[in-house]
């Protein structure tokens, strides 16, 4: 019997004047198990985990960084619950492309895994990274991320500000692009993510925490608020 996919996905880890992750329901999620962190977003993974390790001790949770171990991929694999943290969502991807670790990643949350991430992390959830928004700062093996959701997320939306003389694409105008393309990876709902909010995930059931806009291929946006979602 397959086992229940059970998601937490942050927007951000941050919220302006708050400890890392003091926003998050991280006890709640993980109740009591032991966490498998991935710190490969960022080039310091010792200090990564060092900063992500108090994190998650002040909500009474316990984790070990992957990076430690001689063989992180099999690490993953047996995990019982995995946090990958924010940062460069190419710069992850890569490393976890080179390491083996999407498929141990998946193998681990279709035993039962609970699955948690911020920003990159978030992105790393969905069907492909093609709704980041960082620079691709290193050239992955592809776009093709760990397709637990059936949708794409755009952490840290920003709406349009009136009157803006910025002459930059707007976020709402970069997502519209994503979906303008004709190619099946473009063809699926594009959850724009706001600071402060997340997505809790149970067995294909989604509630939003905060707030998001919604787009999705030749429809208006919906404007969404605490609740189910249907994306």
């Amino acid at each position: 019997m397959t086992a229940v996919t059970e998601l937490l996905l942050l927007s951000n880890s941050t919220n302006h004047g708050a400890p890392t992750l003091a926003h998050a329901p991280l006890a709640e999620f993980y109740e009591g198990r032991e966490v498998r962190f991935v710190p490969y977003a960022l080039a310091d993974h010792a200090g990564y985990a060092e900063a992500i390790g108090a994190a998650f001790a002040r909500a009474g949770a316990q984790l070990r960084s992957v990076h430690t171990e001689p063989d992180p991929a099999a690490a993953l694999r047996a995990a019982e619950a995995v946090w990958v943290g924010g940062g460069n969502t190419f710069r992850l991807l890569r490393a976890l492309q080179r390491l083996d670790g999407l498929a141990a990643i998946r193998a681990a949350v279709a035993d039962g895994a609970r699955y948690g991430g911020a920003s990159a992390g978030t992105n790393l959830a969905c069907p492909t990274i093609r709704t980041t928004n960082d620079m691709p700062i290193v050239e992955p093996a592809g776009f093709a991320a760990l397709g637990l959701v059936a949708f794409q997320v755009n952490p840290h939306y920003l709406d349009p500000v009136p009157g803006s003389v910025h002459m930059g694409e707007t976020r709402e105008e970069r997502i519209a692009e994503f979906l303008e393309e004709d190619e099946p990876e473009n063809a699926v709902p594009v959850v724009g993510l706001r600071e402060g909010g997340w997505l809790r995930v149970s067995d294909g059931a989604v509630t939003l925490h905060g707030s998001a806009r919604v787009f999705r291929r030749g429809v208006e946006a919906e404007e969404c608020r605490t609740g189910p979602l249907s994306p």
